[in-house]
């Protein structure tokens, strides 16, 4: 591939709706158009001049470069699907094309790459086939860190896995990227929530039942259990399970067979359980409202997952997340949030966790539909509060007036923190201060 010297070859590249990019024989990057930066959030003066993987940082670049295997071979390579990461941490998964690139005496003089956002069609994939791996779960944080180091081998393993942690922490999403990641990827994934249906019904969902085990039964319908064979079987809140069934759970899993209602023989089965919960189930175990030996037969391996609260440097990454998301989904062009809506996030407690802000922000994108994400567009309870009366406030400090000074120039303002300092006449540093003050 070669560029009439005559032609405005950086127009050209700027009008192509992929990215592209191109790396001389030493991998430093000579061309990046509109498009690349667009899809990597780099921008061009940022990459041209700097290595390849410096900029990129894919999941080729620990050996299995597409670009070098062109210049080696001195062939092409088309529609390679890997993902790359942005400045802020989020994986973007592209398609690439790479080539060599040479001059009018036909040396090669470096390589093209060019590259196509492949996020609304994963997106849309894993929207119709819920299919996740442990690459999909957003975060940097140390929390969840011990967690990724050890997800793989757990999900290799055989062995029953307990997800804990509290209500929105993502569990069935861990479970997912579980079995997606453990060699029964093949097989089904079937999810149960032992805490959505009442005992005689769950009793039924679970085994499955026979034509004529009662008034109603017509047919033979095969339980849960059958249908997960060879797969997974995800049993959420596990801890609401009636004593009654956790007798028969246990005696599923240690005989490795299950009996439907009305049969007259076992059926075997074969499934791997990972079951969750959000409640503490030694404390069950103690009270005797949950087996002790099933509780052993279940966590043979615990991970507990973070709240959110306890990850709060992943909450700007988890919310360009989401945004990202929405935009793709709700054709938006969102560009992000604001550092004040930000900030705000930040400070909350979430005892939704992940589930709660991803809420939040979903709300959000039905007041903002492009530029970014201001404290107006946050639900009320995240605004900030008008003052009360001079008459029936007590006596403030002159740093609390500021403080109140502050909130409401940011409040009138629509959250805009330099149309707030400018107001005031003070610093954005000082306007930081007192926002944290407050």
């Amino acid at each position: 591939m070669a560029f009439p010297d005559n032609l405005p070859c950086e127009a050209i590249l700027d009008s192509i709706a992929d990215g592209v990019f191109t790396v001389d024989l030493e991998w430093t990057i000579t061309s990046f158009n509109r498009a690349a930066t667009q899809i990597t959030g780099i921008a061009r003066q940022d990459a041209v001049g700097q290595k390849c993987w410096e900029v990129l940082r894919s999941s080729l670049c620990d050996g299995s470069c597409a670009l070098e295997t062109c210049l080696r071979d001195a062939t092409s390579i088309s529609n390679k699907s890997i993902f790359i990461i942005r400045p802020d941490g989020s994986k973007v998964p592209i398609s690439i094309s790479a080539a060599p690139l040479h001059n009018h005496q036909g040396e090669c003089i470096g390589g093209v790459e060019t590259f196509r956002d492949l996020s609304a069609i994963q997106v849309m994939r894993q929207e119709m086939e819920q299919r996740y791996t442990f690459e999909d779960i957003v975060g940097k944080s140390e929390a969840l860190s011990k967690i990724f180091r050890i997800l793989p081998q757990v999900a290799q393993s055989p062995s029953s896995v307990l997800l804990t942690g509290e209500s929105g922490t993502g569990k069935e999403l861990f479970a997912r990227a579980l079995h997606n990641l453990s060699p029964r990827r093949q097989g089904p994934l079937v999810v149960v929530n032992c805490g959505a249906l009442p005992e005689h019904l769950l009793e039924s969902e679970l085994f499955g039942y026979k034509a004529g085990a009662f008034t109603d039964a017509k047919k033979d319908k095969p339980g849960r259990f059958q249908l997960a064979d060879g797969g997974t079987l995800f049993l959420d809140e596990i801890g609401d399970l009636p004593l009654a069934l956790q007798v028969k759970l246990l005696r599923v899993l240690q005989e490795k067979q299950v009996e439907p209602l009305g049969a007259v023989a076992p059926v075997p089965t074969d499934v791997r359980i990972i079951a969750a919960t959000n409640r503490d189930l030694e404390h069950l175990v103690r009270e005797g409202r949950f087996r002790e030996d099933l509780f052993y037969r279940l966590n043979v391996a615990q991970l507990r997952l973070p709240p959110l609260r306890e990850r709060q440097e992943d909450i700007p990454l988890l919310a360009n997340h989401f945004i990202r998301r929405f935009n793709l989904l709700q054709g938006k062009e969102v560009q992000g949030i604001s550092e004040d809506a930000l900030a705000t996030l930040i400070r909350h407690d979430f005892p939704g966790n992940i589930r709660e802000l991803e809420n939040i922000l979903e709300y959000s994108f039905i007041l903002c539909s492009s530029g970014f994400i201001q404290l107006e567009h946050l639900p009320e309870k995240f605004h900030p509060q008008e003052a009360s009366s001079p008459n029936t406030n007590a006596p403030m400090t002159m740093e609390e007036v500021k403080v109140q000074a502050a909130r409401q120039a940011l409040a009138r303002n629509q959250g805009k923190k330099m149309a707030a300092c400018r107001e005031l006449d003070i610093s954005k540093d000082t306007l930081r201060r007192l926002l944290r003050q407050g």
